[in-house]
């Protein structure tokens, strides 16, 4: 079944600054879109809007031809959001809010591959430790290994690879890499150069 996320004539304003307009793109199966931009250019406010978590000023945004503000909570379970917040919960573990995310999803979490995810990003021997004690490169990869255990087709990833030490990066960058392969759908913003091997990668630039 092939799937499209399109934004249509998407404006944004903050205050009384116009931060972007007419931002038009469509995003199929197996292809990446890199947000680039200044700091204040709106990247992350093109994010949200993509996830339907804000409204734009005008134009809209659409799933299958559908607009997402109709679609509601049917098309936020498509999504993987990853924002600056990491939205991990400080009183559980590592393992517990991964199992946690799965029940909000309305899924049940399978257990070798938060074995394989936790494992991948370096948090294996934390089980028991809550994630209020960890360090701020180890909470961002307890929220990254959502994305390890994730069937949702569409990825928006807010500067992913921030607070990650070079192996992190590597495993996150491949797991991108690996789901736009498998025919998923990626959004993302960066200033780092990691490397990205996708071939249907579009870049949308802000603030030029």
């Amino acid at each position: 079944m092939t799937r499209m996320l399109e934004a249509v004539g998407l404006a944004c304003v903050r205050g009384d600054r116009r931060l972007f307009e007419e931002i038009s793109f469509t995003l199929g199966d197996g292809e990446l879109i890199h947000v680039t931009g200044p700091n204040g250019a709106g990247k992350t406010t093109l994010l949200r809007l993509l996830c339907g978590l804000t409204r734009p000023e005008d134009g809209e945004v659409r799933w299958d031809g559908t607009p997402v503000r109709e679609l509601g909570d049917d098309y936020r379970r498509r999504i993987a959001y990853l924002g600056h917040l990491n939205a991990i919960k400080d009183d559980l573990t590592c393992r517990e809010n991964l199992r946690y995310g799965a029940a909000l999803g309305g899924t049940a979490a399978d257990e070798g591959r938060l074995d394989a995810a936790l494992d991948g990003m370096g948090l294996s021997g934390l089980d028991g430790v809550p994630v209020q004690v960890l360090s701020q490169g180890q909470k961002r990869r307890t929220a990254l290994c959502r994305l390890l255990v994730s069937d949702r087709p569409l990825w928006v990833l807010d500067e992913p690879f921030t607070a990650l030490d070079k192996g992190a990066v590597a495993t996150i960058r491949d797991a991108i890499a690996a789901h736009v392969a498998d025919g998923g759908m990626a959004v993302l913003t960066t200033h780092q150069e990691v490397g990205l091997d996708v071939a249907r990668t579009k870049t949308l630039g802000l603030g030029g």
